[in-house]
């Protein structure tokens, strides 16, 4: 079968796009004809070397996929042939950028119904890391007030529909490039940061601060000042600290997306019944991954972009 992979860490060209055997699947696992892997920017830091996430080389990336289920291993209920399915695997693992992919039972839920199946592999991660930072980490409920920072990203605009589906008053800070989208996302406040000033421009204290950008952690600590006595600051920046004011008993929770089968599940009926939109700016083909991984080191990609085999 034909895959990406690559042999050592480095740049872009260190990606080879090249047959490999077929994989076996082992108790607990399934195969899955890939129907699309989605490319996230974590595969681009994995690729480089500065992610560490421990991966044996070499390493197929891609770790949102969706497929149809070709093989089963022993142990492994709730599936069968053919199935259409979703998931999240595992990092440090090989991921989905290939005709044929491993992954844990536990970790893949039915794929929506209303997209096309290789879409759905634009969904995993991205909505779980919304989803998670919102409510997990944060807390978010009903009547709350939530400032996302760098929302007009594939992650802030799943947040701001989430945050408007539970009941929050949503403020999100974007340029004017991404304004229209975040707009129509559901945002009931849109700060152009472009232009104006984030702590000028939120009246009233937030409940919850989530950032979503690679800000200065100078700017970070400031912003903490829009949060209440009691609030929370969540952070996917995982590369830098988020701040606190221990003095306001204010926190932070720095966010590490996490496999969780039944919260994806609830992402998918979401998007059947229209109430979370999915995002897909670009399809390429396998063979132009390494090009892609180029663009993206190069920091000309936005959007979500999936990879079909």
């Amino acid at each position: 079968m034909k895959a990406v992979r690559f042999h050592e860490v480095g740049g872009p060209e260190v990606l080879r796009y090249e047959e490999i055997g077929q994989p076996t699947p082992a108790a607990g696992q399934v195969r899955l004809r890939v129907a699309a892997s989605a490319f996230n920017a974590a595969d681009n830091g994995m690729r480089a070397g500065f992610l560490p996430i421990p991966v044996v080389l070499p390493h197929v990336p891609g770790y949102d996929v969706s497929g149809v289920v070709d093989a089963i291993g022993e142990g492994v209920d709730g599936f069968a042939v053919g199935d259409a399915v979703i998931g999240f695997l595992p990092m440090a693992e090989d991921g989905g950028a290939a005709e044929y992919a491993i992954a844990p039972a536990d970790a893949l839920v039915a794929a929506p119904t209303s997209v096309p199946l290789a879409d759905a592999a634009a969904l995993p991660s991205v909505a779980l890391t919304a989803r998670q930072a919102l409510f997990d980490d944060g807390n978010l409920e009903a009547g709350q007030r939530v400032l996302i920072v760098g929302a007009g990203g594939v992650v802030g605009k799943y947040a701001i529909a989430l945050a408007k589906r539970a009941g929050a008053h949503v403020i999100a800070t974007a340029s004017p490039r991404s304004a229209d989208a975040v707009r129509a996302a559901g945002a009931d406040e849109i700060i152009d940061h472009t232009e104006t000033g984030v702590i000028d421009a939120v009246s009233e204290p937030v409940d919850l601060l989530l950032n979503l950008a690679p800000i200065e952690p100078s700017e970070f600590t400031a912003l903490v000042r829009l949060v209440r006595d009691g609030g929370t600051v969540v952070s996917t920046t995982a590369w830098m600290p988020a701040p606190d004011d221990a003095e306001r008993d204010v926190r932070s929770v720095v966010v590490f997306v996490r496999s969780d089968a039944e919260r994806l599940a609830e992402l998918v009926s979401l998007v059947d019944s229209g109430d979370l939109k999915l995002e897909v700016t670009r399809r390429i083909p396998l063979a132009e991954l390494p090009a892609l991984h180029a663009e993206a080191a190069a920091g000309r990609i936005s959007g979500k972009v999936i990879v079909i085999p």
